[in-house]
C-alpha cells in the first residue's frame, strides 16, 4: 500500500490514514510517495504537541496499481537515455529566386507577391483531369526521392533547393512553390523544430539532423504535392521514432480515405495512433485539396475534432 501526503501550516490541524493511532514525530521523515517530508512540531490527531506553529498533513490511500505505476514510471525515467541538446536552428543567407524559362506554364499567382486564398470550391476531376493529376504528382514524388538521395552532414539546403529546381524544370514543370505569396525558393526544407514551409538557404545539414522536403510541382496545368522527412547521418533513437510513428500517422489517415469517408475520421486515426506513442499533433497545419489550384477545400484536420 502506499500514501501521497500535502502539508500546510495552519490554525488547525488533521490528519486522515488507514493507519489510526500512529504518532507522527518530528525525529523521522514520511514514507509517502515523493520527497521524505521533514515535521516541525508533532501531532496526535489534532492535538498540538508542542507550541510550535501547527502542521496541517492530508494523506489518502493509494491502491497497489497506482503504486506500481509510479514506480515503473521513475524506472523508466531513469533508464532513458539521455541525448545532448541540439543548438537551436539558426537562419542561413538566402540566395536570389532561380529563374524558370519563359516556355514553361507558370501558375496565375506568380509575380504576384500576394497569398492566394484557399479556394472555397472542391475540386472534382473528370478522367482528364485524373490523368493530368497522376502525371503531376508522379513527377513530384520523382524529384523529392532524388532529393532524399542529397540529404548527408555538410550539404546545403539551398543545395538541395538548387538541384530540386533544375530537375522539375528539365521535366518541363514549374516549381510550385516559387512565387507562391512571395515564397523565393522552389521546395520548402523544414529542419529540426521548424514544422513546415521552411526556406533553403546556406545553413548546413549537420550529422543527427531531420529535415522535411516538400516537393509540388505544377505541370500541365495541375499541380503534384508531397514531403518526406529524412534522416541525415546518424539521428538519435527519440528522432528516428518520431519519424516513424508520423509516418505510420500518415498511413493511418490514408487508410481512412475512402468514397463517403467521414474527414474528421482521418485526424482521429491520426490522433490515435500519435497519442498511443505520447505525441500530440500540431492543430496549426492541415491537408488541403489539390488539383488546377495550389490549396483548396476541402481542409483535413490532423487532429481530432
Amino acid at each position: 500500500m502506499g500514501f501521497s501526503v500535502s502539508a500546510s501550516h495552519g490554525l488547525s490541524s488533521q490528519l486522515s490514514s488507514s493507519s489510526h493511532g500512529q504518532l507522527c514525530s518530528s525525529s523521522k521523515s514520511t514514507p509517502f510517495m515523493g520527497s521524505p517530508l521533514p515535521f516541525s512540531a508533532s501531532i496526535l490527531f489534532g492535538k498540538q504537541c508542542s507550541s510550535q506553529p501547527r502542521l496541517v498533513v492530508y494523506s489518502k490511500r493509494v491502491s497497489g496499481l497506482e503504486e506500481a505505476l509510479r514506480i515503473r514510471r521513475e524506472r523508466e525515467l531513469q533508464g532513458t537515455t539521455k541525448f545532448r541538446r541540439r543548438p537551436p536552428l539558426r537562419r542561413g543567407k538566402v540566395s536570389p529566386c532561380l529563374p524558370v524559362p519563359d516556355h514553361i506554364p507558370k501558375p496565375p499567382y506568380v509575380n504576384t507577391n500576394i497569398l492566394p486564398e484557399i479556394a472555397s470550391d472542391h475540386q472534382i476531376h473528370d478522367d482528364e483531369g485524373v490523368a493530368r493529376m497522376r502525371a503531376a504528382c508522379e513527377l513530384a514524388a520523382r524529384v523529392l526521392d532524388y532529393a532524399g538521395t542529397l540529404v548527408r552532414p555538410s550539404v546545403t539546403t539551398d543545395e538541395i533547393d538548387k538541384a530540386v529546381h533544375q530537375m522539375i524544370i528539365e521535366a518541363g514543370a514549374y516549381p510550385s512553390p516559387l512565387g507562391y505569396g512571395g515564397f523565393p525558393k522552389s521546395v520548402c526544407t523544414s529542419v529540426n523544430e521548424c514544422m513546415c514551409h521552411g526556406i533553403p538557404d546556406s545553413r548546413q545539414l549537420q550529422n543527427g539532423d531531420i529535415i522535411n522536403i516538400d516537393v509540388t510541382v505544377y505541370l500541365n496545368g495541375y499541380h503534384g504535392d508531397t514531403s518526406k522527412t529524412f534522416l541525415c547521418g546518424d539521428v538519435s533513437g527519440p528522432l528516428k521514432r518520431l519519424v516513424t510513428v508520423t509516418e505510420e500517422c500518415l498511413e493511418k489517415g490514408i487508410a481512412v480515405c475512402k468514397d463517403g469517408a467521414s474527414f474528421k475520421k482521418i485526424g482521429k486515426r491520426i490522433s490515435e495512433h500519435a497519442e498511443k506513442y505520447g505525441y500530440g499533433v500540431v492543430e496549426r497545419f492541415v491537408g488541403h485539396g489539390v488539383g488546377t489550384v495550389f490549396h483548396s477545400e476541402p481542409i483535413i484536420m490532423h487532429h481530432r475534432k
